[in-house]
C-alpha cells in the first residue's frame, strides 16, 4: 500500500516538474513521498496473525 502512494507520489512530482505545474507544492510532494518510503523501509512487513 505504502509503496503505491509513493509511486503515485512521485508520478505526480514529476509530472509536475516537467509541466511547471504547482511550485512549490511539487517539492512537498516529493518530501512526502521519500517520507513514506523510509516508513515502509523500516517498518518492514509486519505478520498479523
Amino acid at each position: 500500500m505504502l509503496r503505491t502512494i509513493f509511486a503515485i507520489l512521485l508520478v505526480l512530482w514529476l509530472v509536475g516538474m516537467l509541466g511547471h505545474i504547482g511550485g512549490s507544492l511539487i517539492h512537498l510532494v516529493l518530501v512526502i513521498a521519500v517520507v513514506v518510503i523510509i516508513v515502509d523501509l523500516l517498518g518492514g512487513r509486519r505478520n498479523s496473525i
